[in-house]
């Protein structure tokens, strides 16, 4: 089976990401595995069929799912397409950036859990996901704390264990967002913080 960077905290290893200035960013693998209230201005927002991009093992796929609302995962690790079907929850194994099912026709594309930093560029990203929302569709993400604005950067994900290859992440806060969005054709609906946690709602000019 292909292996990708995160498959170790999706199995739930703790670890983290080193940035190539020494900056050590832990990540919630504990969170990821399960649902908690923290997720739910996420949720609640998802009023229609949702792209959960970067759906990890799934679990805001599968929490969706059960609230009847039409959702798909797409990761680029197998084992996170076999840990979101393992809950009973669709889920293909692909690039954002390859041809994906319903393109132009989705209600919201979700960018949860930092993945906004896939391929460490945000505006490219969020133009992609724009491609793949219908005309009155919106982008759900969460953010990095305000402070953060956007850092483009090389991390790898590190254990104590082991680490692994370098590649092209990003961070993106608060302060960063307007502009980044406004960039991609987007602009902000809503911004807000849950335990800590910062998500936005983006939506078309």
């Amino acid at each position: 089976m292909t292996t990708t960077e995160f498959d170790p905290g999706l199995l739930g290893e703790h670890c983290w990401l080193e940035c190539a200035n020494g900056e050590r960013v832990m990540l919630p693998v504990t969170r990821w595995q399960e649902l908690d209230s923290t997720d739910e201005p996420l949720l609640a927002a998802c009023l229609g069929p949702t792209l959960d991009v970067g759906c990890g093992p799934g679990r805001l796929v599968e929490a969706l799912t059960r609230r009847g609302v039409i959702a798909l995962g797409v990761d680029v690790s197998p084992i996170a397409v076999e840990l979101t079907q393992a809950r009973g929850a669709p889920a293909l194994c692909r690039d954002v950036f390859e041809r994906i099912p319903g393109e132009g026709r989705w209600r919201h594309v979700l960018l949860a859990d930092g993945n906004i930093g896939i391929g460490g560029d945000p505006v490219a990203l969020l133009r992609r996901a724009h491609e793949l929302l219908r005309p009155d569709g919106s982008v759900l993400a969460e953010l990095d704390p305000p402070g953060t604005g956007l850092r483009r950067q090389q991390v790898r994900l590190s254990s104590v264990d082991s680490s692994g290859g370098w590649f092209d992440w990003a961070r993106l806060g608060p302060d960063g967002l307007e502009r980044t969005a406004g960039e991609a054709g987007l602009e902000i609906r809503w911004l807000t913080e849950r335990g800590g946690r910062w998500f936005a709602e983006l939506q078309r000019h």
